[in-house]
C-alpha cells in the first residue's frame, strides 16, 4: 500500500514537473515571438522610412525640374518679371550679348516644349486608355504564403 502510494506520489511529481518545463517552453516562445514581431516592427519602420526618403528625393527632382521646365512655359511673363526683377535688385542689367544668347535659349526651350506638348496630345489618348484598362480590369490574386 505504502508502495502504491509512493508510486502516484513519484508519478504526479513527474507530472508537475513536465507542466512546469512546457510552461517555460511557452513562456520562451511567447517572448521569442514578442521579440520577432518588434524586430519586424522596427525592420518595416525602417524599410519605410528608407523609401518615404528615396521617393521624397525623386518628388524633389522632378519639381525641380518642372520648375525649371513648365513654368516658364505657362507663365513666362511671371517668370521674366522675377528674372528682371532679381537683376534690377542686384543693380545688372544684361548685355547685348548675353540678350542674344538668352534669346537663343528660350527659343530652344520652346522648341523642346512644343515636342514635349506634341508627343503629350499624341499618345493623350492612349495614356487614358492604359489608365482606364488598370482601375477596370482588375485580376486579383491569392499571395503566395511561403
Amino acid at each position: 500500500m505504502l508502495s502504491q502510494s509512493a508510486q502516484k506520489s513519484a508519478g504526479i511529481q513527474t507530472l508537475l514537473d513536465a507542466e512546469r518545463e512546457a510552461s517555460k517552453i511557452v513562456q520562451k516562445a511567447r517572448e521569442f515571438r514578442t521579440r520577432r514581431v518588434k524586430e519586424a516592427r522596427d525592420d518595416a519602420k525602417k524599410e519605410i522610412a528608407e523609401y518615404k526618403a528615396s521617393k521624397d528625393q525623386e518628388f524633389k527632382k522632378f519639381e525641380a525640374e518642372v520648375n525649371l521646365v513648365l513654368l516658364p512655359a505657362f507663365f513666362p511673363h511671371t517668370h521674366d518679371d522675377r528674372r528682371r526683377r532679381a537683376d534690377e535688385k542686384r543693380g545688372t542689367q544684361h548685355s547685348q550679348g548675353n540678350k542674344a544668347a538668352e534669346d537663343e535659349a528660350s527659343k530652344e526651350a520652346e522648341k523642346q516644349i512644343k515636342v514635349i506638348k506634341e508627343a503629350g496630345q499624341k499618345s493623350q489618348g492612349q495614356v487614358v486608355k492604359n489608365l482606364l484598362g488598370a482601375v477596370f480590369d482588375v485580376t486579383p490574386t491569392a499571395p503566395e504564403i511561403s
